[in-house]
């Protein structure tokens, strides 16, 4: 082969990880009419009839997304499972089958293994998902998992990213920020018990912050809800990688700007406790923290009555023109620009 004479580089995290992916995917057309959606949403949506199929995948790879320090095999099945889900539930949609696929060094005995699909067994079953194939291989270090979800909708209840309008008001269900003290409390756990393996922690303090990190959930419920309230979102996201993130996601792909307002943030009791007793500051443990796998979405200003009052959702702000830019509104009413300080798996820190 001839020798490549240019010696210049580009470090992958100064791109970013939705750099880095609209980089490499900005080539790739779509020739299928089968094809609805492809690249820059949660999922695929294929059309194959009456109903449209979803499709979502994500790989989560040892010492990257996770630590079996403190993250225990049949938790990680589970959580892997969901987090996909959850992607599927965030287009309105239907979760229906997984594939699973994993690759995996010798270090992992077969018990290992049984117990990592044990937690996917048990999550298929909450969900009522079918696995339905994937794929194993070896790994030279450590354990990577790749689960693919499917799901199904009819067309017009699909919602996508791209449909906010600059009148409609900003919708989070649950709270937010939980899943990371979880893992800022397991970290801290894990730290001391390097020094001194006879320590055990107590976390009997900490016990919803840290289900919320090793045993989420996905917002499957919310599609029946909004059937009962009559409410379709104009625009929807899950929030995996940091709420900040996902407004300007949704901002993005919507063309419009938005208000988000820092006393209106839901977030848990417990979270405030243990903010306090870190030092964090909890506005920017909610805005940056992710994995909370919570929906953001935007509803037309006249559904407001339909959720006032609900306790899943909470009103944390509002859409404008694209020209306002995108802003968080501090509690002493400071205008503060909005920026993706959320998850970056490609980042060098």
């Amino acid at each position: 082969m001839l020798e490549n004479k240019d010696q210049s580089r580009t470090s992958l995290a100064q791109l970013g990880e939705f750099g880095l992916i609209e980089h490499l995917t900005k080539h790739f057309t779509i020739n299928q009419e089968s094809t609805l959606k492809s690249i820059g949403d949660d999922a695929a949506v294929l059309d194959f009839g009456a109903k449209k199929a979803i499709i979502s995948t994500d790989l989560l790879v040892e010492g990257v997304h996770f630590d079996l320090a403190y993250m225990p095999l049949r938790h990680l099945g589970y959580k892997a499972v969901v987090a996909n889900i959850s992607d599927i539930c965030a287009m309105n949609a239907k979760p229906t089958q997984i594939t699973v696929s994993i690759a995996v060094s010798n270090r992992f005995p077969l018990e290992a293994l049984e117990e990592l699909f044990d937690g996917i067994t048990m999550a298929s079953k909450v969900y009522n998902v079918d696995v339905i194939g994937g794929d194993t291989t070896s790994s030279q270090k450590g354990l990577i998992i790749s689960i693919t979800a499917i799901g199904e909708a009819n067309l017009d209840d699909i919602v996508y990213r791209n449909g906010a309008n600059a009148t409609d008001l900003l919708v989070v269900s649950g709270d937010i920020g939980a899943a990371y003290m979880g893992l800022q409390i397991l970290e801290r756990e894990k730290q001391v018990f390097q020094v001194n393996p006879n320590n055990q922690p107590d976390l009997e303090p900490y016990t919803y912050l840290i289900e919320r990190q090793l045993k989420p959930e996905a917002r499957k419920d919310l599609k029946e809800l909004f059937e009962k309230l009559e409410i379709k979102p104009t625009a929807m996201i899950d929030v995996s990688d940091g709420l900040s993130s996902e407004i300007m996601h949704l901002c993005k792909q919507s063309e419009v700007g938005c208000n988000l307002y820092e006393e209106k943030i839901p977030v848990d009791p417990q979270l405030i406790n243990v903010c306090e007793e870190f030092n964090l500051d909890i506005t920017t443990v909610a805005l940056s923290g992710g994995e909370d796998y919570e929906l953001l979405f935007t509803i037309k200003m006249e559904d407001y009555d339909k959720i006032k009052g609900n306790p899943n959702f909470t009103v944390i702000g509002h859409m404008t023109q694209a020209s306002e830019g995108m802003h968080l509104v501090t509690r002493a009413n400071t205008k503060i620009e909005l920026k993706a300080r959320g998850w970056n798996a490609l980042s060098e820190e």
